[in-house]
């Protein structure tokens, strides 16, 4: 397995974490506010279990390749190693760590690369330390959340010589964009989307600070100011920079980088005011000065700061544009001799399409399904429209702003499907309509222009049917809508839509969840995981396909539900891209469950790679598959309404 884990810069808000960690003595300090993002640049791993020891390698960002350093797993030797130093020590306090919580054998770890600078503010020690708490957690399954290998990462850290922040293992969160607040021991996380790409650059200053200095003054601030200059610093990093980041957050939201720049002037400019008199010796800082103002840059910015502990190491600019933030590297690489990162936030990945698979025989709704394909099955919607099947769960996609859709059918089923979309009917016919329904076959011609059709050559489960759609999704996510189901919102945003919304907040595939019986458990995929929103968004650590009511009882519970009701896939889905390797590596493999290639543990696999979300959904579905519950959608899906 590879793991690839980023650096991490502050934008705003340093010395935050450890100054709102001060609460617990004295509560009228402010609490703390940071807003961090991970780098473009990081640490990659292979990673494997091994029986019985730690066995580390690593390539320096030079080329040098160290290793293989060999730690026995157990306690004793994990922390003595941790408390040397060095590398190989933040490795080692992790494990102890994990080694004290679960039941883990060992690790083989080959840091095969790093690219990003180390010593720098950007927090390498703490991207090693989440990587190898996300190494245990993916080998063994251990169902921590990115919170959960957050803290352990941390917990692992501070075991080291290193004084690490709190906010340091935000690296966790990848690439996107965090606010993270900091309030005694508690610490709260809330993923940002941004609208447009930001282009920032990371400067590698050259000179030298000294943390341990910097944090030892300004920690002299604290918990009660004794002088102005105290005041001072306990202003800045409370009041000052709740104003400033919740400001700075708006403006990243909102991909205004213009306002943003101003921002990170003006909090330089008062961390000039109140954090440098603490420590004047590192934080006068001549050379991040001399940088910030650089007359050259003052065309291709919009402003800059100072990074991590501040001081002398890193400086962060704000670019006005894409070829800005290359001016910009090009100018500090010719004129100042200093090394440059690009950072560029992107808005991610829109979903643009959707995958409907509709290759499937209708064996329990045979002879029927002999006529026609169940998807074809008329369904009375609300406005008393007779309508397909197939063109309700369509129109709900499209509705949700996907471009494209992507039907799975059968070779023979393929001239049933065109008709629908794409033949308008004969003329005779057509002038027999009323002008509505005139209207509505101009309509569903429109409609046809936005769907797709991919031919699943031998019908071998959903896996495989939605792998036969890889070419035409491409490199994106998507959104699965089965096709058996539809669907019906209970507020004003369709069930796509709101699945759609969740995942442009948080980046991370998502699955539409309802509650369910434990009676019923047996024809659904059920999974498991804990509340993250208010018991409306869950952080998955399970999926089990169509799980025994005595493997559910055991292993798929969730906390604060009651005793016999699950949590199990309403149908729809967000994925992103990735899913499709891992169906190759199943078909490849002949890897079948029921003799066919399921979805659900391709599904189990990427959110164990990269996470995965269930969001409760406000609708309801509504099976067409078998007859009782056909019969039942008829009777009911016209007169069912949003509350």
């Amino acid at each position: 397995m590879k793991i690839f884990v980023p650096g991490r810069i502050c934008l705003l808000g340093e010395h935050s974490d450890w100054a709102g960690g001060y609460r617990r003595i004295n509560a009228e300090i402010e609490r703390g506010y940071a807003i961090i993002v991970g780098t473009n640049q990081g640490i990659y791993a292979d990673v494997q279990p091994h029986p019985n020891a730690l066995v580390l390698s690593s390539t320096t960002p030079d080329g040098q390749r160290l290793g293989p350093y060999e730690i026995p797993m157990e306690p004793k030797a994990l922390l003595a190693e941790a408390e040397k130093g060095g590398f190989w020590s933040y490795i080692a306090g992790v494990a102890y760590q994990i080694l004290t919580h679960y039941r883990v054998r060992g690790l083989v770890i080959d840091n095969f690369k790093t690219d990003m600078p180390v010593k720098k503010g950007l927090s390498s020690s703490a991207a090693i330390c989440v990587l190898t708490a996300r190494a245990f957690n993916r080998i063994y399954d251990l169902k921590m959340t990115v919170r959960g290998e957050m803290e352990m990462a941390y917990q692992g850290e501070i075991l080291t010589p290193s004084r690490c922040g709190r906010m340091d293992q935000g690296c966790a969160f990848g690439n996107r964009p965090i606010l993270m607040t900091f309030d005694g021991d508690r610490i709260d996380t809330s993923e940002l989307q941004v609208r447009d790409n930001l282009y920032f650059v990371i400067v590698d200053l050259m000179a030298q600070k000294n943390t341990k200095k910097i944090l030892a003054d300004l920690n002299k601030c604290f918990p009660f100011a004794s002088n102005e200059v105290e005041a001072g610093v306990q202003q800045l990093l409370g009041s000052i920079n709740k104003r400033i980041t919740h400001q700075a957050l708006e403006a990243l939201e909102a991909a205004d980088a213009e306002r943003l720049g101003a921002l990170l002037v003006e909090a330089q400019d008062f961390f000039n005011r109140y954090a440098a008199p603490a420590c004047p010796e590192e934080l006068t800082a001549p050379v991040l000065n001399r940088v910030l103002n650089y007359e050259p840059l003052k065309p291709h910015i919009f402003g800059g700061k100072g990074v991590g502990s501040q001081g002398d190491g890193t400086a962060q600019f704000i670019a006005r544009s894409e070829s800005d933030q290359q001016a910009i590297v090009e100018i500090i690489e010719r004129d100042l001799d200093m090394p440059c990162l690009k950072l560029t936030l992107y808005s991610g990945a829109k979903v643009r399409k959707a995958v409907i698979p509709a290759a499937g025989f209708g064996t329990r709704l045979f002879p029927a399904s002999k006529a026609t394909k169940k998807e074809l099955f008329p369904i009375i919607d609300r406005d008393g429209i007779a309508k397909p099947a197939i063109l309700l769960i369509v129109e709900e996609a499209l509705d949700a702003g996907i471009e494209e859709v992507i039907i799975v059918v059968q070779e023979g089923d393929l001239p049933a499907f065109q008709s629908f979309f794409n033949v308008q009917v004969t003329i005779e016919n057509f002038n027999k309509l009323s002008s509505p329904f005139q209207e509505y076959a101009r309509r569903l011609l429109e409609i046809g222009q936005r769907v797709r059709f991919v031919i699943q050559r031998a019908q071998e489960g959903l896996g495989h049917a939605v792998y036969a759609a890889r070419e035409a999704i491409g490199a994106e996510p998507f959104l699965l809508m089965l096709g058996d189901h539809i669907y019906r919102s209970e507020s004003d945003r369709s069930c796509a839509q709101q699945l759609v919304d969740a995942f442009n907040k948080h980046g991370i595939s998502v699955v539409g969840m309802r509650q369910t019986p434990e009676s019923h458990l047996a024809h659904f995929g059920t999974l498991t995981g804990f509340w993250v929103e208010d018991r409306h968004l869950l952080n998955i650590t399970e999926f089990a396909e169509k799980p025994t009511v005595e493997y559910a009882r055991a292993s798929l519970r969730i906390p604060d539900m009651p005793e016999d009701q699950y949590m199990t896939v309403f149908g729809q889905y967000i994925i992103k891209p990735q899913i499709f390797d891992y169906l190759e590596e199943h078909i490849e493999n002949n890897v079948r469950e029921r003799g066919e290639f399921q979805l659900t543990s391709a599904l189990d696999r990427l959110r164990q790679e990269d996470g995965f979300l269930g969001l409760l959904m406000d609708g309801r579905r509504y099976d067409i598959g078998q007859p009782e519950y056909y019969l039942e959608t008829l009777q009911t899906y016209r007169q069912d309404t949003p509350s």
